[in-house]
């Protein structure tokens, strides 16, 4: 296990960004969303909840999948590449993490979306545990793990930075090219007490005890809140 402070985490960004698309939460006008890594974009990795979740980086809402060309009277119909070169997503929460699940359920079920599955071989997935769930988290109703990120790389918030643990070939191999910004460390007390007591948070949550069915009613019946501060009825 290492460990990475916060002060080398834009470093360790930069470094991943040079050989890589980096895809992470980014805050623009007091809005929080993935975005592509920049040299000034403003990182958060503190805030939970992104207004619109990762998933855009496997499944993008619009692309290119053929292009067609017409030359005197022959029509021909070129494929888009897929994606051939690595990249990365950081600063994923566990339950984006399971929405990558379901989507590969879907997509990687025979046939399988050949552009989706491409993306998916090539990316790489840095998830974050939540250190300080909300209310509103429906985690454990879904049999989510917020203390423990499933992810080709997974990290917890620890005294002074993060830990770190490469879950994967392709999270060790992303390891191995930041590892200069790493300092190998036995966190195994500091994790499993930060595990503790995200899970001990949760636990005190009021939708922690819902089945999956009540946790979905319960969405539904909830309040839609508006940025400044209002709350309005979800319609029946």
């Amino acid at each position: 296990m290492y460990q990475i402070s916060r002060e080398k985490m834009p470093e360790l960004l930069a470094a991943v960004a040079k050989e890589m698309d980096l895809f992470l939460p980014v805050q623009n006008n007091g809005i929080t969303n993935f975005g592509f890594w920049t040299e000034d974009a403003d990182v958060d990795l503190d805030t939970l909840k992104t207004v619109k979740s990762p998933k855009d980086a496997f499944f993008p809402q619009s692309e290119i999948l053929y292009s067609c060309y017409q030359k005197a009277n022959k029509t021909s119909i070129e494929p888009a590449a897929l994606k051939d070169a690595p990249f990365a997503i950081f600063g994923v929460r566990p339950c984006d993490v399971r929405a990558f699940d379901v989507l590969d359920r879907v997509f990687l079920s025979e046939p399988a979306d050949v552009y989706y599955a491409a993306r998916r071989e090539h990316g790489i997935v840095v998830s974050l545990a939540c250190h300080e769930p909300e209310d509103s988290c429906f985690c454990k109703t879904f049999g989510i793990d917020a203390a423990e990120p499933a992810a080709d790389v997974a990290m917890w918030q620890v005294a002074d930075g993060y830990a770190w643990e490469a879950k994967t070939e392709k999270g060790q191999k992303l390891t191995e090219l930041v590892k200069a910004y790493l300092t190998e460390q036995d966190l195994t007390k500091e994790v499993e007490a930060e595990k503790e007591a995200i899970r001990t948070l949760i636990d005190k949550m009021p939708n922690s005890n819902l089945s999956s069915r009540d946790g979905a009613l319960a969405r539904q019946k909830n309040v839609l809140t508006i940025r400044s501060g209002k709350n309005f009825p979800m319609p029946a």
